[in-house]
């Protein structure tokens, strides 16, 4: 798969068919649009390729967002490697690109730049400066610019459409279960183990700690996890704890895992986190002994939680 950082791309690259959108989460709506995408490049025996941008739109014009992203940047690409994608044009959404007209959007980039011979995107897109471009404005100016438009109807589950935005949802009010079916796949993070205060290891059981940074904070609480270690394929069960630590006056949001199995040190490790079920908010407890007493329970819970095949 080849990856542009611009839209000055070889010919070859022209004149395929591509699909246009943030794809953040690759979730089964994107799928759709994927699917239908590489039907007609296979078909006509062209390249598939994504245009999409970096940083999300929205997290350019809210410097205050910082947790967010269902996927970050490197799990992204390699999602849509798994898809099929033969090239990505991966534009920088800067203070520039973001003044650009919808219709100066079709005519520089989409025709002069890219010149795609099919153009697919779901019918909710926006694009341009405000956001005034649709896919009405990409019809109009199909014949014009010689490209053939696909208007994917959006992807509904449960009677509802979706979305990102959906997704995003269901992982802050601990609907985990629901996150997974949206994305056809266990929600995960990749974090570094960091130093931690070592309150776990003082009540029994060894933890790392990872901070959550642009990933989208799910509800705080506890959860039932799989965890796999560096490049290692072997997958481990686990518990995890997402909060402010209220029992020892903690401030800062720490998500704490408990790998079932292993007692070494972990630290500066890379973890890739799969959440597979919410287990119980985050509660103060009184003393030390009524929170391990609680953990006792939570990973009884766990275990039985983790079960259910982990979905890649």
């Amino acid at each position: 798969m080849k990856i542009f950082s611009n839209t000055n791309i070889p010919k070859n690259y022209k004149r395929s068919a591509l699909a246009i959108g943030n794809f953040d989460g690759i979730h089964k709506g994107h799928q759709k649009v994927f699917k239908k995408t590489i039907k007609f490049a296979k078909k006509n025996k062209i390249k598939f390729g994504v245009l999409t941008f970096t940083p999300l739109p929205v997290i350019f014009f809210d410097k205050k967002i910082t947790n967010h992203r269902l996927l970050s940047e490197d799990q992204k690409l390699r999602f849509l490697k798994k898809y099929g994608v033969n090239f990505i044009i991966n534009i920088r959404f800067n203070k520039n690109f973001s003044k650009i007209s919808a219709k100066q959007f079709i005519k520089k980039i989409i025709f002069t730049k890219v010149s795609p011979k099919l153009l697919s995107v779901s019918n909710n897109f926006k694009f341009g400066n405000k956001r005034k471009g649709n896919v009405n404005l990409l019809k109009k100016f199909s014949k014009k610019y010689n490209y053939r438009l696909i208007n994917i109807k959006a992807f509904k589950y449960g009677g509802k459409i979706v979305s990102s935005t959906r997704v995003r949802k269901c992982l802050q009010t601990g609907k985990i279960h629901l996150a997974n079916q949206l994305l056809s796949r266990t929600w995960f993070i990749d974090g570094l183990v960091k130093k931690g205060k070592k309150i776990g290891r003082k009540l029994g059981y060894r933890t790392c700690n990872i901070h959550i940074r642009n990933y989208i904070m799910p509800k705080i609480g506890v959860y039932g996890v799989k965890v796999s270690i560096g490049n290692n394929k072997k997958i481990f069960n686990g518990v995890a704890y997402l909060g402010y630590r209220p029992t020892f006056g903690g401030k800062k949001i720490f998500l704490e895992i408990n790998i079932f199995g292993i007692k070494k040190n972990l630290y500066k490790k890379k973890l890739r986190v799969y959440f597979q079920k919410y287990i119980r908010t985050d509660q103060k407890f009184s003393n030390s002994v009524k929170l391990i007493k609680q953990m006792n329970k939570d990973i009884i819970f766990a275990k039985k939680g983790l079960k259910r095949k982990l979905v890649l």
